[in-house]
C-alpha cells in the first residue's frame, strides 16, 4: 500500500512541475517576409514525433490554410478542381506553448501547386489564422521581429489602446477618420500592403491629384501577380489616424472588386478594406481579443518604405520561377527597358531568384534611386542580362504631372 501511495504521489507531483512548466505565454523571433509574419511551430504527429514548419500568422483570414505535404501527415486530402479539404493538426506548439486547433473545422489545401508549397512566392506550410488567434492575447512586433502569444490576460499590453469590432470569426475592424469621414479598416496581418476599395482610391486622386499616386503594382502592392494588381493603383496617405494612432506615409493599394466583395462579407460589417504590414513596420501591434481592443505602441522611427525598386511586377509561379507580369512606366516610359511581360527573372546580380521567396526577392529589387541591378532572364528559351535601374515611386506631384502607369500589361497567353 505504501509503494502504491508512493507511486501516486509521484505521479501527482509530476504532473504538477509539467503544469508549472507549461508557459502561459511565449515571445518567438518573426521572419518579416514581405511585411508578412512568418515563424516556427511545432506539429504534433500521430505516431508521437513532432515535426516542425514555418507558419503564416494572419490575423485577416479565419481559414486554416496547409500545403499537401503537411496536410497528409494528418490523413487522407480530399481534393475537387479549385481546392482541397483536410484534417487539421489537434494542435500546434509555439515556443513550447501549446495551441490547441480543436475549434477548427477542416483545413484549406491547394491544389496545382507542389506538395511543400501552400501559397506561391511563401515558405510556410501551415497558417495560423484568426479563429486560432482569437482565443489568446497576441502582440506582433514588427520594430523588433517578435510575436507573443499568450493566454487571456497574461500579456502586457502597451501604446494607444483602441477600441475594435471582433466578429466570430476573430476578424478585427477598427473606426478610423479619413476626409472628415468615418471608415472601418480591418488589422490584416497577412496582408503586405494596405487595401481600400478601388471606388474609393479613385475618389481620394480625384479630389487629391497632389498625393503620390501611380498606376501597376511594385514592392509591397506586388503581393501575387495577378491581373487586377496590374490594373490597379497605389496611393500613399501622408497621414491616417487608426482608431487614436496616427500612422504615418501610409501606401494604399487598390482592392480588386471580386475579392473585396468576398471580404466585406467576411467582416460582417460596412468596411472600407484593410492595413496590412506595411503600416505597421514602426510598431509593436497588440490585439486582446477578450476586451475588444486594439494596441499600437509606436518603438521606432525609420522611415517607410518610399517604394524605390526596380520598376517590374512579377507573378510567382508554382515551380519557385518569377514571371514578370508587367512592367511599369516612370515619368511616361517603361521603367525597364528590354523586358516584356511574360519574361522569366532567373537572378540578380549573380544571385538566383528561382525558389526565393517574394520578399527575398524585392529586398533584392529594392535599393537607392540611380542604381542599378543586373537582371538575369529568359525569353522563349534564351538567357539574357540586362541592367536596370532602381526607381523611387510614388513621389510628391510638383507641376508636372509625374502620375505613373503601367502600360505593358501581361499578355493574354500567361
Amino acid at each position: 500500500m505504501n509503494l502504491v501511495r508512493m507511486a501516486i504521489a509521484i505521479l501527482l507531483l509530476a504532473l504538477s512541475v509539467a503544469a508549472q512548466q507549461a508557459p502561459k505565454s511565449v515571445t518567438v523571433p518573426i521572419t518579416l517576409d514581405h511585411n508578412r509574419i512568418v515563424i516556427d511551430v511545432y506539429l504534433s504527429l500521430p505516431d508521437g514525433t513532432s515535426k516542425r514548419v514555418r507558419a503564416w500568422v494572419d490575423s485577416g483570414n479565419s481559414e486554416l490554410m496547409m500545403s499537401q505535404r503537411v496536410a497528409s501527415l494528418f490523413g487522407t486530402v480530399n481534393c475537387d478542381h479549385q481546392i482541397c479539404n483536410a484534417t487539421p493538426p489537434p494542435e500546434l506548439v509555439i515556443g513550447g506553448m501549446k495551441l490547441s486547433l480543436s475549434d477548427v473545422h477542416g483545413a484549406q489545401v491547394p491544389v496545382g501547386v507542389p506538395s511543400d508549397v501552400m501559397v506561391p512566392g511563401m515558405s510556410p506550410e501551415i497558417s495560423l489564422p484568426a479563429t486560432v488567434l482569437r482565443e489568446r492575447d497576441v502582440v506582433f512586433d514588427y520594430a523588433n521581429r517578435e510575436f507573443t502569444v499568450g493566454e487571456p490576460g497574461t500579456v502586457q499590453f502597451k501604446g494607444k489602446p483602441s477600441k475594435a469590432q471582433i466578429n466570430s470569426l476573430g476578424l478585427v475592424q477598427i473606426a478610423s477618420p479619413i476626409e472628415g469621414q468615418s471608415y472601418n479598416l480591418a488589422l490584416d496581418t497577412g496582408a503586405s500592403m494596405s487595401l481600400i476599395s478601388s471606388e474609393l482610391l479613385s475618389q481620394w486622386h480625384a479630389a487629391h491629384p497632389s498625393w503620390p499616386f501611380m498606376k501597376g503594382a511594385v514592392g509591397a502592392a506586388n503581393m501575387f501577380g495577378t491581373p487586377e494588381e496590374v490594373e490597379g493603383s497605389t496611393l500613399q496617405l501622408h497621414t491616417l489616424q487608426y482608431g487614436g494612432s496616427p500612422l504615418n506615409s501610409v501606401f494604399i493599394a487598390s482592392f480588386p472588386a471580386n475579392l473585396f466583395k468576398e471580404f466585406k462579407q467576411r467582416a460582417g460589417i460596412e468596411t472600407a478594406g484593410l492595413l496590412g504590414g506595411s503600416a505597421f513596420r514602426n510598431y509593436r501591434v497588440g490585439i486582446d481579443y477578450a476586451h475588444t481592443t486594439v494596441y499600437l505602441d509606436q518603438i521606432a522611427n525609420t522611415s517607410a518604405s518610399d517604394l524605390s525598386v526596380v520598376g517590374l511586377t512579377l507573378r510567382p509561379e508554382p515551380d519557385g520561377r518569377y514571371t514578370v507580369a508587367a512592367v511599369v512606366d516612370y515619368n511616361g516610359k517603361p521603367s525597364v527597358a528590354d523586358v516584356k511581360p511574360g519574361d522569366v527573372l532567373l537572378g540578380m546580380d549573380g544571385a538566383p531568384v528561382t525558389g526565393a521567396t517574394m520578399g527575398q526577392v524585392w529586398s533584392l529589387l529594392s535599393g537607392t534611386p540611380g542604381q542599378t541591378r543586373a537582371l538575369t532572364l529568359d525569353r522563349e528559351g534564351k538567357r539574357f542580362t540586362i541592367d536596370a535601374t532602381v526607381r523611387r515611386f510614388l513621389t510628391e506631384k510638383s507641376g508636372k504631372d509625374h502620375a505613373t502607369k503601367t502600360t505593358q500589361k501581361v499578355s493574354k497567353n500567361k
